[in-house]
């Protein structure tokens, strides 16, 4: 197995948003620097950061000066541009490996990939023009989502198909990206699991936390979720198969239905997670640690909970609630350093305390 990193080694970030923020202050924590590369100026990361490269992706001098003055490379998002990988991946270790952004960037291979271990997922169907979605829709039926491919995010990219006289519509918001037709799954309530594994294929996973989504955008996770020790379980062991098939190195999200007929996987983020953001503070060793120590070489952390949490995303005008926040015992503030507040944008998150595990 490669040797883990030793104190000061600098572990290189692509993306600079709140993730790898978060993701630069767990390395701070065990003796690490950072180093990001974002093509935007005044990022989240760069105000904790050792080091900025602000670049675009395109920019291969930049890239190869950013993998120059690195030790490991790993990211805060997924969508990464290929022609960057092209360059990284050839001059420093990038953990995650490709395979696990080459499945997660494209919906309609992470469905088939998903398939093909014999997880269950909505019924989907690949869509490039109205023939496509006529045909699906005779299919699969409605209602559906149509969901472009590539580079979607927080409900971004997706149209809702309720009746067959709203597909041409859904179809023209695409902008002529190809798409996905996904089936509606009739599910309970979605959890999703933290997974982290090692470099020597060691694996850890944290308890389940229960998503409630409003307008696309997750509003809170709770822990512990409202799972029976059966679905715990399997939610954890389909989350371990994921990371063993693709030889993974690293955190990963995975999202779940919870339907009457077992668990369906809504979709797998190869990153940490706003869904793990509780952790910072019902456990040891958060996700951003777990991360951090992963793609580093060393021991992963146990996922052990220590208190019950419930995190909620501060979206927007919910920064005004901050002073009262900040007065409550109870509450966990971790706010983002974004200097403009707008209508949908994440600023920063609390996780409320509410009570031993």
């Amino acid at each position: 197995m490669t040797e883990a990193l030793k104190q000061g080694a600098t572990i290189g970030i692509l993306g600079g948003g709140q993730l790898g923020r978060m993701l630069s202050v767990a390395a701070a924590r065990l003796g690490f620097k950072t180093c990001i590369f974002e093509p935007g100026a005044d990022c989240p990361a760069s105000h904790v950061a050792d080091t900025h490269i602000q670049a675009g992706y395109e920019d291969e001098g930049a890239l190869r000066t950013f993998a120059a003055a690195v030790d490991v490379i790993t990211f805060e998002f997924e969508n990464i541009p290929t022609s960057a990988l092209d360059v990284l991946e050839t001059l420093n270790p990038v953990r995650p490996n490709r395979k696990a952004l080459r499945v997660s960037q494209d919906r309609l291979v992470e469905k088939a990939f998903l398939n093909d271990l014999g997880l269950k997922t909505a019924p989907f169907a690949a869509v490039d023009d109205g023939v496509d979605v006529t045909q699906a829709m005779s299919e699969i039926g409605l209602p559906a989502i149509l969901k472009t491919r590539r580079f979607g995010y927080d409900g971004k990219g997706q149209a809702r198909i309720t009746d067959p006289n709203e597909a041409e519509a859904a179809l023209a918001a695409m902008n002529g990206a190809p798409s996905l037709y996904e089936g509606f799954v009739d599910f309970d309530y979605e959890v999703s699991v933290i997974a982290a594994r090692g470099l020597g294929g060691d694996v850890a996973c944290y308890d389940p936390g229960e998503n409630v989504h409003e307008g696309g955008i997750l509003r809170t996770t709770t822990i512990p979720a409202r799972l029976n020790a059966s679905q715990r379980t399997d939610a954890v062991l389909l989350a371990a198969q994921i990371l063993n098939k693709l030889d993974y190195v690293g955190v990963m999200g995975v999202e779940l239905f919870v339907t009457g007929d077992g668990l369906v996987v809504n979709e797998i983020a190869p990153r940490v997670h706003n869904s793990g953001h509780w952790t910072q503070n019902g456990c040891t060793v958060d996700q951003f640690e777990q991360h951090i120590r992963a793609v580093a070489g060393w021991p992963l952390g146990g996922g052990t909970r220590y208190a019950n949490v419930v995190m909620e995303n501060l979206i927007g005008d919910d920064m005004a609630r901050v002073p009262d926040l900040a007065k409550d015992g109870t509450a966990a503030l971790h706010l983002y350093g974004k200097a403009e507040v707008k209508p949908g944008r994440k600023m920063g998150h609390v996780n409320m305390i509410t009570g031993p595990a």
